[in-house]
């Protein structure tokens, strides 16, 4: 069941990606909560995915918020790499083929609400 939801926060990722221009303004992305700050933070999604290669910081899709998306760390934190995400698509805990990478820069200042 939780693969499930996990293929189903991933479609909604993905879909947005192909749905927000690049250039898109505050709040016409995802929000993210960064669990570390405990805040939220807009988005901007890009409109490409990314190869397999390089640092990424997993996303996570059992957040609070409105889309649920959660990571553990933000701007300004050691472990945050810029908004390279990875998403366990086959939730085996480890990045591989299967997953999905993609750019997703967060917003400042974060705040306390979604």
């Amino acid at each position: 069941m939780k693969s499930k939801w996990m293929l189903l926060g991933l479609v909604l990722v993905l879909s947005l990606a192909f749905a927000v221009p690049a250039f898109a303004g505050r709040g016409d992305g995802p929000i993210i909560y960064v669990k570390s700050q405990g805040l939220y933070y807009d988005s901007i999604i890009t409109a490409e995915a990314l190869p397999a290669k390089g640092r990424f910081q997993k996303l996570e899709m059992d957040g609070p918020g409105p889309f649920g998306l959660q990571t553990e760390f933000g701007p300004g934190d050691q472990g945050y790499v810029g908004g390279r995400w990875w998403i366990d698509a086959n939730g085996n805990g480890e990045m591989d083929a299967q997953d999905a990478y993609f750019s997703c820069p967060l917003l400042g200042p974060g705040r306390t609400y979604p």
